[in-house]
């Protein structure tokens, strides 16, 4: 699902970004914050903008499945 998140509501998650971002600027990935029910992402140049909301299984799942990549 996306989402378009309120002022309030993206300002009380804790967002990271990978570790394994290889830009040289350091706007060129995407960060992730666990809320209660769901796993936020969005596109770090644009923190106000749209961001995808997973189920937290779903969200494991491709984690899992990438790692094997």
């Amino acid at each position: 699902m996306i989402d378009k998140p309120s002022a309030g509501e993206a300002a009380e998650l804790s967002w990271f970004r990978s570790s394994y971002s290889s830009s040289g600027d350091g706007n060129d990935c995407v960060e992730v914050a666990a809320a209660p029910r769901t796993v936020q992402v969005r596109d770090s140049k644009d923190a106000h903008g749209p961001r995808l909301t997973f189920e937290p299984q779903a969200w494991t799942d491709f984690a899992a499945y990438m790692s094997q990549s």
